[in-house]
């Protein structure tokens, strides 16, 4: 009877224990560490901290100056490339329509013109 006891008597005592917070059980592994050793850990935790604060600062601050500086550079070489591209398509559109379809493929070396409405 003795056996059965015993661990009705061990459940109970783990029962009656308390729980740790996660915070408690640090606040209890710092007391078993000398005033030296916290300073400097937590010193060390603090310029981490900072350090890795200023580095994503750093980091947001560089990219957008590094993508609106590129927008703002290469977007007028875009639009000017397209209205090039749309000139040059719509005067192989007049040519087709004043000479006929057979001079404005001759014109063109790089391929066929793509077949799109007649501009009026």
């Amino acid at each position: 009877m003795a056996s059965a006891e015993q661990p009705a008597r061990d459940e109970e005592n783990y029962d009656d224990e308390p729980d740790e917070t996660l915070s408690e059980r640090f606040i209890g592994l710092t007391e078993m560490l000398p005033g030296p050793v916290r300073t400097a850990a937590c010193t060390v935790a603090d310029t981490s901290v900072k350090t890795c604060k200023g580095l994503f600062s750093f980091s947001r601050n560089a990219a957008w100056i590094f993508f609106t500086t590129s927008i703002i550079m290469f977007a007028p070489i875009v639009f000017e490339t397209e209205r090039a591209t749309m000139e040059e398509l719509h005067k192989s559109q007049q040519k087709q329509v004043l000479l006929g379809p057979s001079s404005a493929m001759a014109s063109t070396p790089s391929g066929p013109t793509p077949h799109l409405p007649l501009v009026r």
